[in-house]
């Protein structure tokens, strides 16, 4: 239904790939575009591992959300580069531990926008918002009544940057940004992050990267000292930074994956 609300059209910039739609692809979505599915495919033909790898980015993220919700008694949390809505979704996994959970959603891409506002809804004791902002504009996620108006800014709150922050190239920038958001969160609030990393298939990752690059989107591999510089400061949850498959695992679903396949450190840290 419309809220009556004159928005400008959106530009879904459908000449060129975008993460968050390749993702969806890759998943078994119906969110994207040719040059979408063009660049996954591509990119599984280099490296035939991507479905496995954004699966188990999509597990780290059901993973850390109950984590946060279950042993640290984190009720609110601020979801950066949101992606396509695939069930289960951040609101759905801890809302179901605990109902008055509060999440907001930011993603600067407009289909993903238009999916938010039918799609993230939540039950009568919890609430979900959605904020079309980029994070390389921290300001304007801070500043934005949609948080404001969402999360308790004094009470602890759970970031999750999840596989975002290599779409940024600029290490300076990437570092700058998130730190601003980190150093915004109150004491006892805590991150969740996957960090893309080359570390285990450099070779044949390069190809994947170029693969992205020829398509329009950015990718950034950063290794695992660059990788640790996002959680400076923070309080590492066991094991620390690990390939995100082996952070806390559910079961032995992964024992078997090759170290090659998973191309995203994972790791969880509290702000003291």
């Amino acid at each position: 239904m419309s809220d009556g609300i004159p928005r400008p059209a959106a530009d879904l910039r459908t000449d060129r790939a975008h993460g968050a739609r390749i993702y969806d692809y890759i998943l078994g979505g119906k969110d994207n575009y040719a040059v979408d599915r063009a660049a996954a495919d591509a990119t599984v033909q280099v490296w035939p591992a991507l479905p496995v790898h954004m699966r188990a980015n999509r597990e780290f993220l059901h993973r850390a959300a109950r984590y946060l919700v279950t042993e640290c008694g984190v009720d609110q949390f601020l979801d950066i580069g949101t992606g396509i809505p695939t069930s289960p979704n951040l609101h759905e996994v801890v809302q179901e531990v605990r109902p008055q959970s509060r999440v907001v959603y930011t993603d600067n891409d407009p289909i993903v926008l238009a999916h938010a506002r039918a799609l993230l809804t939540s039950g009568e004791r919890g609430r979900t918002a959605y904020l079309d902002a980029d994070l390389r504009d921290p300001e304007a996620i801070l500043s934005a009544p949609e948080l404001r108006d969402t999360l308790d800014p004094d009470k602890p709150i759970g970031l999750m940057l999840i596989a975002v922050v290599h779409f940024i190239e600029d290490d300076d920038e990437a570092l700058a940004v998130t730190r601003r958001i980190i150093d915004a969160l109150p004491s006892g609030s805590y991150v969740a992050a996957t960090i893309a990393t080359d570390d285990f298939a450099p070779e044949m990752l390069a190809k994947v990267r170029q693969t992205y690059h020829d398509h329009g989107e950015t990718l950034r591999w950063r290794d695992r000292e660059q990788s640790a510089r996002f959680l400076e400061g923070l309080e590492l949850v066991e094991p620390g930074i690990v390939q995100m498959h082996k952070w806390k695992p559910d079961s032995d679903t992964y024992e078997a994956v090759p170290d090659a396949d998973i191309a995203m450190y994972g790791a969880v840290g509290r702000k003291p």
